[in-house]
């Protein structure tokens, strides 16, 4: 009897071997991941959008921490074109004209860059024509322009960073760029 009982634990034993040998594991790999949960993101996709004389604008970007770093005029260097974001480039949607800051900036999809500068000189904000790139690939020659942008401290460091359109009115808002103790931003205006 327990010859018979262990004739069939090893006939069980050798099929179910077989069995993931012929699938090439896949059963073995899916349990594996079902059983390992999945790690967050450390930059997070998220979107900023607003509506203005009915039209849509839209930014894609991804949402890197803190963590423990210092940001502005380290890991964000003054000086130095930086893709506001991390991941892919940061991108902007508008289905209307619009003047960002002095920019004049036509309906179409664009990237927003940032020149980051010191506390008391203006960063820059860059719309640029080239789309759907990796965000550290800046390509100067395709920028549609710079406008400057203003300052205003945080009260409480910002772990994540963020952008976001405040004080919307029917035709206008604030583009503001949120991190650590800096938020910068400039003001958006459909034109007519």
């Amino acid at each position: 009897m327990k010859k018979l009982a262990l004739c069939s634990t090893l006939i069980l034993a050798f099929a179910t071997i077989g069995a993931s040998a012929q699938t090439g594991g896949q059963m073995g790999g899916m349990m594996d991941k079902m059983d390992t949960p999945a790690k967050p993101l450390l930059s997070p996709p998220a979107m900023a959008e607003t509506t203005l004389d009915g039209a849509k604008i839209t930014i894609h970007y991804n949402s890197p921490s803190i963590r423990g770093r210092v940001i502005m005029g380290g890991l964000v260097p003054y000086g130095k074109v930086w893709r506001t974001g991390a991941n892919p480039a940061t991108s902007l949607v508008t289905a209307v004209d619009l003047k960002i800051g002095t920019l004049s900036v036509p309906a179409g999809n664009y990237t927003l860059y940032t020149l980051p500068a010191a506390p008391g000189t203006p960063w820059l904000l860059i719309i640029n024509r080239q789309t759907g790139q990796w965000g550290t690939i800046y390509k100067q020659d395709m920028d549609l322009g710079r406008t400057p942008m203003h300052y205003d401290p945080l009260p409480a460091p910002q772990e994540s960073m963020t952008i976001s359109f405040e004080k919307t009115m029917n035709h206008s808002t604030e583009l503001h760029i949120k991190w650590e103790t800096t938020d910068e931003w400039v003001k958006i205006v459909a034109e007519k």
